[in-house]
């Protein structure tokens, strides 16, 4: 058999060594490659415009727009929005001028676009209006949040799917044939269906892996890619999670939407998630304290107490034990009966504030500390609750125009029907309790 001991790994990445270069050999994203789908059709028909590419990573961003510069014979161009500036965006739409004049096309490839602030994204807008530059924005990022809409409205979004199983295994297939460094190897059995999960749908993460184990196998006659080899080469399983993107948002909106549904499993796998990426443990705390009053409230006014406590015990012991005190919490909030109830009463409130007129404060309920305020009436007929039987007097405590108004509707949820009963027993005449 021949041996493995003198070949020579190559410099550049697998990933880079395979990229697809033709649209046949692009697997993924049917619905923009496919026969009459969009992107597809801008090649075939040699008719471009600029676009924003939105998905997870590792799905084609940067292969798309090398396939369109590749198969239209445009002039490409690709920077990173993290380490360039205006000054090359400038410099780059200066030779697009000059290619224009010379009926070539260019093609401005801006990987991670969501991080160009507002002064770099305004200055492709004249150039993209103009047709200066087709411009080709990759983001993980929701546009709509991060590209400004000056720019959003002279390009189209296209959404980009996470790629399936067999698309994963469409290119892991492809990529061992077309390479001639890891085609020569005897590789016989790969563990796919752990690749596939460590990789979390991420293609380049995928083949970066595949290759670090070949080559730490690489000496072998015969290959064999282990879930073992794998956790090996990787370590730890790669948890994608940006706390400063979307996902950091998807995550904690799932959180909490987990716990007001009263599913503490569920509440309990998005808090892992978020802590798994690197979230900070009292952003989760300072949001379920404000759980606690708007989506439990009186039902169970322990809550907001466990809360308070959860946030305190977590800045004084910190990672990792506090993720105890975190789950201890968030099961007790996602089991406890839930009442918006508190969170109605001040929207509705508030509502008036600003919708109606300030009234004037009854005369019976104001302070009469001198002499003047007494001889007006301040505190005049004012009724003292704890002189009556229950501790409760009839009286009118809102202004007159709001005579019977109501904003706390409680429910008979937990603790909260406990006050609901009591509130109907002492307002009979006057409240809808």
């Amino acid at each position: 058999m021949k041996s493995n001991q003198h070949l020579i790994i190559p410099s550049i990445p697998f990933p880079e060594r395979v990229r697809p270069k033709i649209i046949s050999d692009f697997f993924g994203q049917e619905k923009l490659l496919g026969e009459g789908k969009p992107i597809r059709l801008m090649i075939e028909n040699d008719v471009l415009s600029s676009f924003i590419l939105w998905g997870p990573p590792g799905t084609g961003k940067t292969t798309i727009a090398k396939l369109i510069a590749e198969s239209t014979k445009s002039d490409f161009h690709k920077i990173n929005a993290v380490s360039s500036g205006v000054k090359e965006i400038r410099e780059i739409i200066q030779r697009a001028e000059i290619n224009r004049t010379n009926n070539l096309r260019t093609i401005l490839f801006i990987d991670e676009i969501h991080r160009f602030n507002k002064a770099q994204q305004d200055a492709l807008l004249n150039s993209v209006e103009q047709g200066i530059i087709i411009l080709i924005g990759a983001t993980t990022e929701n546009p709509s949040f991060e590209v400004i809409a000056a720019l959003r409205s002279r390009m189209r979004t296209f959404v980009l799917d996470e790629l399936t199983k067999d698309d994963l295994e469409n290119i892991l297939e492809s990529g061992i044939k077309k390479d001639e460094f890891i085609s020569s190897l005897n590789i016989s059995e790969i563990d796919k269906n752990f690749l596939f999960f460590v990789s979390g749908g991420d293609a380049r993460t995928m083949l970066n892996i595949f290759e670090a184990a070949v080559v730490q196998e690489m000496k072998k006659s015969e290959i064999k890619i282990s879930k073992e080899i794998i956790e090996n080469v990787l370590q730890k399983k790669n948890i994608i999670y940006d706390k400063d993107g979307e996902e950091h948002y998807n995550l904690i909106s799932a959180f909490i939407k987990s716990i007001r549904g009263s599913d503490p499993d569920a509440a309990i796998y998005w808090m892992a998630r978020m802590l798994e990426g690197g979230e900070d443990p009292l952003f989760i705390a300072r949001r379920m304290i404000i759980l606690s009053s708007e989506d439990i409230g009186n039902a169970s006014p322990n809550a907001l107490v466990i809360a308070e406590a959860c946030f305190s015990a977590v800045e004084k012991i910190g990672m990792p034990e506090a993720r105890i005190i975190l789950a201890q919490c968030v099961t007790y909030l996602a089991a406890a009966p839930k009442s918006n109830a508190s969170y109605f009463a001040i929207e509705n409130a508030m509502k008036d504030v600003h919708e109606k007129p300030l009234y004037a404060v009854p005369l019976h309920l104001r302070n009469a500390p001198t002499k003047l305020m007494k001889q007006l009436g301040y505190g005049k007929e004012y009724k003292y609750a704890h002189k009556f039987e229950n501790h409760f007097v009839e009286d009118d405590y809102l202004p007159k125009e709001l005579k019977e108004t109501q904003y706390y509707f409680p429910t008979s949820e937990g603790q909260e029907k406990n006050l609901l009963e009591r509130l109907k027993f002492l307002w009979k005449k006057k409240k809808k309790y």
